[in-house]
């Protein structure tokens, strides 16, 4: 009898998230997201379940239209209806806006997925103000 070895299981890719401290100021951008393509629909759902839970729950995600494929209006995450929208606004080419009502609004600075790792962290440092906390 011969036995067959099998395949390792695939580890979940660590989520590549840094936000900025938690703070009474408002600011323009709350953290960075380094997705690693731009399939909203493998990405997203990665995104929202590292998301902190005082985030509450996210109903509306706003996207660049230009960068990410082709999303239906609406996809479930964790038993959780998400509204998808997209903008081709110029003033946001790079960001990646979350909604939770009740909440607030979240807006994350989407480092494109081919950066190379040295500017991805120089990107991400300077979202998160370099004293915020990684995911």
């Amino acid at each position: 009898m011969t036995t067959a070895l099998q395949p390792p299981i695939p580890s979940h890719p660590v989520l590549r998230l840094r936000l900025a401290p938690h703070g009474v100021l408002p600011r323009p951008i709350d953290g960075a997201w380094w997705p690693r393509s731009y399939d909203l629909l493998a990405e997203l759902p990665r995104l929202l379940a590292g998301l902190p839970r005082a985030w509450g729950h996210i109903t509306s995600v706003t996207v660049n239209g230009a960068k990410w494929s082709a999303a239906p209006g609406r996809m479930l995450v964790s038993n959780q209806v998400v509204g998808l929208h997209r903008t081709v606004t110029a003033s946001a080419p790079h960001t990646v806006v979350l909604l939770a009502p009740g909440r607030g609004r979240w807006d994350l600075l989407v480092v494109p997925p081919d950066t190379t790792a040295a500017a991805a962290e120089t990107l991400m440092a300077a979202a998160a103000a370099a004293v915020g906390h990684q995911v």
